[in-house]
């Protein structure tokens, strides 16, 4: 089956029952087989999790100037196998405290 897109959950509050709540189960289970379901961590937002990606990718592979669309195409599909394949995945270690201590010289007294 190839999937056409993916669907990003904040915090995975919402779940495949959700389609099914909200259309009959053939239209639930039409989506849900176009679709890849992708949970982010509870304190952190997609858009986190998205600028990470891109920037491992960015230094793993397009970290150079690449000649064609094709070739680009190529690279990052290859580079997005093996980070799959090698089940990888975001280490979430900036917690609050972290960002006190960092954040702290610009908080107003």
């Amino acid at each position: 089956m190839k999937t056409s897109g993916w669907l990003w959950i904040i915090s995975g509050t919402h779940k495949e029952k959700s389609f099914y709540e909200a259309e009959s189960i053939e239209e639930a289970e039409r989506i849900l087989n176009k679709i890849e379901l992708h949970y982010t961590p509870k304190h952190a937002s997609w858009l986190n999790a998205a600028e990470i990606e891109i920037n491992v990718m960015d230094i793993e592979c397009t970290d150079r100037r690449i000649e064609d669309m094709e070739i680009l195409a190529y690279e990052v599909a290859a580079w997005t196998k093996r980070r799959n394949d090698n089940e990888k995945k975001i280490n979430w270690e900036f917690t609050s405290e972290n960002a006190d201590e960092k954040l702290s010289k610009h908080y107003v007294p």
